[in-house]
């Protein structure tokens, strides 16, 4: 395990920490907070989605990690965690990575936000894989069918016609899948740097690898045990989501227990994280806030 620290911005300190877990997999990992002088209010877990890394999250991470530890990763298979030899990526692997990971981080019941396939992740860690949270924040997730493009079966047909495209056109399809996903708020720039990772050549390969990974039916399981959630849960979605529906959101809500509230997000897309960044900065603070909930309070659950 490789650590470097770095100081981002005078308040908020980063160290970066690449794990290999017990399956040789490597995971890049970023922890972030408190800032000297701040208590920390508890442990933060974010999880990405997919074609996106926890690049997309850092400025969020910044803010709460001003008053909280919080603690990210780059999935096997994506961003700074991207191997030279395929790897498995599914969502069913990728879960068990968390809830190891979850241990070798030391976290007892942290708060967790996910996004896109990062929720059916965690999710999948929490039913699944024994790991206990305090609260979950579930963004514009992937777990309720139907899910998965028609692009999806063509490149689980044709992964290695895809990985031999050349360069600059695979740059530009990534590049303009990613920019689909987002409503009228999403800035080009941020489709070109949620590109990046996936324009060399091994992330070429690994962005088709993965997406041929991802299976509806590994969420299967997931979908049928929600009413098994064992924490407290928020929904946020972006109103005008082109990938998964609003609609699911109220699904969502549906089968979990108890109450969950869900936060719209007006004109934003499937990346509410950089098209409506201030209003989620609310929405998570408001539930944050909100959801602090003691180990004896969760058992008792």
């Amino acid at each position: 395990m490789n650590e470097q620290t770095q100081e981002p911005e005078p308040s908020v300190e980063i160290t970066t920490r690449r794990i290999i877990l017990s399956d040789g997999t490597e995971a890049a990992t970023q922890t972030i907070g408190p800032a000297p002088g701040h208590d920390n209010l508890g442990d933060i877990v974010i999880c990405h989605g997919t074609p996106w890394t926890s690049r997309m999250w850092l400025p969020h991470a910044r803010e709460l990690g001003r008053s909280h530890r919080v603690l990210l990763w780059d999935m096997p298979g994506y961003g700074e965690s991207i191997a030279e030899a395929a790897l498995p990526v599914d969502l069913v692997t990728q879960g068990r990575r968390l809830a190891e990971l979850m241990t070798v981080w030391n976290v007892q019941f942290p708060q967790v936000i996910a996004h896109d396939i990062g929720g059916a992740v965690a999710l999948g860690a929490h039913l699944f894989g024994g790991s206990e949270f305090a609260s979950l924040y579930l963004l514009d997730i992937v777990t309720l069918p139907p899910w998965g493009s028609p692009f999806f079966r063509l490149v689980a047909d044709n992964e290695s016609v895809f990985t031999s495209l050349p360069p600059q056109l695979h740059r530009a399809l990534v590049t303009e899948y990613i920019a689909g996903a987002g409503g009228a708020r999403l800035e080009r720039s941020w489709a070109e740097i949620l590109a990046e990772p996936w324009c060399t050549v091994a992330g070429q390969a690994a962005f088709y690898h993965q997406i041929a990974s991802l299976r509806p039916e590994h969420t299967e399981p997931i979908a049928r045990g929600l009413g098994e959630v064992r924490c407290p849960v928020r929904i946020g979605w972006g109103a005008e989501d082109p990938w998964i529906p609003f609609g699911q959101a109220e699904q969502l809500a549906q089968r979990l227990p108890g109450t969950a509230d869900i936060t719209s997000f007006r004109a934003a897309g499937h990346l509410v994280p950089v098209e409506s960044p201030q209003e989620l900065s609310d929405d998570l603070a408001a539930w944050l806030g909100s959801a602090l909930i003691s180990p004896t309070q969760i058992n008792a659950t």
